[in-house]
C-alpha cells in the first residue's frame, strides 16, 4: 500500500470519527409523539399522572389492565373506576355493552379523549373552530368549589365539544372555548359530562392532554389535573387502562433496544466500523470469486394485493379507510408541502389553491374523514365514496383538472 492510499484511508477514518462525534454531540429533538404511555418521559407520555395516583389516593389500590376490556370485564365481580385516556378510543360494540353493563352494577368509567360519538348514549362531539387569528383556550369547572379558575393549553390540538347529549341523564362538569386578544370569549363548549347509568356513572371528557406530562408540569396546569380527578372515587379501585394506547408499551425490536441505549448504540458504531476496516484492509487480499445469483422476484405488488384482499374479505371497511386518509395526509405533506397538523379553514384554503381542487370539494373530502374516523365500523359503500373523493383529488392535483 503506497504513501497516497494510506493518507486517503487516514483521511477517511477521521471523517468517520468526526461524524459520530457530532452525531453523539447533537441536542436529541423533543419527542411530540402522543403516547399516552405510562412509562414514557415525553411530553405526550403520562408517566408523571401514573407516578402520582398513589399519592392522590393513598388509600386506594391502583390497577394495571394490559388486556381488552371486553376481557377482563368477563368477570362480573370486578369493580373499580376504570380510567381510559389516549388521543384516540374505538370501543366495539360488544365491548362498550359490556362497559356500561360494568357501569350499571355501581362502578365508574372515565374516558378522556379526542371526539366521541356514543348513538346508544345519544352523545356526539364536533372540533370546536376559532375564529381568531390567534387561538387562546380556556378550560373552565363548573363546579363552584373550583372558584371558576381557568386554565390553558400553549400547544395546538383538536379542540372537541359535545353538540348532542342526553340532558336528561348527563351533568356539565366543564366547558371550554377560546379568548380574543382582549380575553373575550368567543367561542365555547361543553367538553366534560357526568352520565348516570343503573348505579354507576359515566364521565366524557374531551381533552386527554390534561393528564400528560406536559400539561402536568406546567404550572398551575398540575391543579387542572387534580380537578379532573376528584370526580374519581377513592373507595373502589382505579383500573388504569394500559391496552388502548397510541404509543408502544414495550420493545417490539432489538434494534429499537440497541438503539436507545447509549452505551449499546456506540458498542454498535464501533462493531461497524471494525467490520469497515476489515473489509478495506483484508477483504481485497482475501476475496474468493463472487457466484452469479439470480435475483428474487418482485412480490410487492402480489403481497399487497393479497393483504388487500384479507382486509376486504374480513370486512375490515374502517382499517382500509384509516390507510387511505393516513396516505392522502401523507401525500399532502410530501407532494403540496404543506403540514397536516392542524385540520382548520387555514388547511383547506392551501390544499385547494396547491392541488388545483375547489375549496368546498376539499372541505367535502376532510368532512368524509372526520365522519369515519369518529366511527368504530362503516360501510363498504362509505368506503368506496372516501375512495372516489380521493381518487378524484389526486387526479386533480396530477393532470390539473
Amino acid at each position: 500500500m503506497d504513501k497516497k492510499t494510506k493518507i486517503y484511508i487516514g483521511l477517511f477514518i477521521l471523517a468517520i470519527l468526526g461524524y459520530l462525534y457530532l452525531e453523539n454531540a447533537k441536542k436529541k429533538p423533543v419527542n411530540w409523539f402522543p403516547s399516552y404511555v405510562a412509562t414514557h418521559k415525553i411530553p405526550y407520555g403520562t408517566y408523571v399522572l401514573y407516578n402520582e395516583l398513589p399519592k392522590m389516593f393513598p388509600s386506594t389500590k391502583i390497577k394495571t389492565i394490559t388486556i381488552p376490556p371486553f376481557l377482563y370485564l368477563e368477570d362480573s365481580t370486578q369493580v373499580g373506576t376504570y380510567f381510559f385516556v389516549n388521543d384516540l378510543l374505538n370501543f366495539g360494540d360488544a365491548e362498550f355493552l359490556r362497559l356500561l353493563k360494568f357501569v350499571e352494577r355501581g362502578n365508574d368509567v372515565f374516558i378522556s379523549t379526542h371526539g366521541v360519538q356514543i348513538d346508544t348514549l345519544n352523545f356526539e362531539t364536533k372540533k370546536l373552530v376559532s375564529k381568531n387569528f390567534e387561538e387562546k383556550v380556556f378550560f373552565k369547572f363548573k363546579n363552584k368549589a373550583f372558584k371558576g379558575k381557568e386554565y390553558a393549553f400553549d400547544r395546538a390540538f383538536p379542540n372537541h365539544v359535545f353538540k348532542k347529549i342526553d340532558t336528561l341523564h348527563t351533568t356539565i362538569l366543564g366547558i371550554t372555548g377560546y379568548l380574543n386578544a382582549d380575553d373575550e370569549r368567543t367561542e365555547e363548549g361543553v367538553n366534560f359530562v357526568k352520565y348516570s347509568y343503573g348505579k354507576g356513572n359515566l364521565y366524557l371528557h374531551t381533552f386527554p392532554e390534561a393528564f400528560t406530562n406536559y400539561h402536568i408540569l406546567n404550572s398551575p396546569n398540575q391543579q387542572h389535573t387534580a380537578n379532573l380527578l376528584s370526580y374519581i372515587r377513592a373507595d373502589i379501585p382505579i383500573l388504569w387502562d394500559a391496552y388502548y394506547k397510541t404509543g408502544k408499551s414495550k420493545i417490539t425490536s432489538p434494534m429499537h433496544y440497541l438503539l436507545n441505549s447509549k452505551y449499546l448504540k456506540w458498542a454498535y458504531y464501533v462493531a461497524l466500523f471494525g467490520i469497515l476496516i476489515f473489509i478495506l484492509f483484508e477483504g481485497k487480499r482475501k476475496q474468493r470469486s463472487i457466484p452469479v445469483i439470480v435475483p428474487l422476484k418482485n412480490q410487492t405488488l402480489a403481497f399487497t394485493h393479497t393483504i388487500a384482499n384479507m382486509y376486504f374479505e374480513k370486512e375490515e371497511h374502517k382499517n382500509i379507510a384509516e390507510h387511505k386518509i393516513t396516505y392522502l395526509l401523507e401525500s399532502i405533506r410530501t407532494k403540496l408541502h404543506i403540514p397536516t397538523i392542524n385540520i382548520d379553514k387555514g388547511f383547506y384554503k392551501n390544499v385547494a389553491q396547491r392541488s388545483g381542487n375547489s375549496y368546498e370539494d376539499v372541505i367535502k373530502l376532510f368532512k368524509l374523514c372526520d365522519d369515519i374516523h369518529m366511527k368504530n365500523k362503516i360501510s363498504i359503500y362509505e368506503l368506496v365514496k372516501l375512495n372516489k373523493m380521493i381518487e378524484k383529488f389526486k387526479n386533480t392535483v396530477q393532470n390539473g383538472k
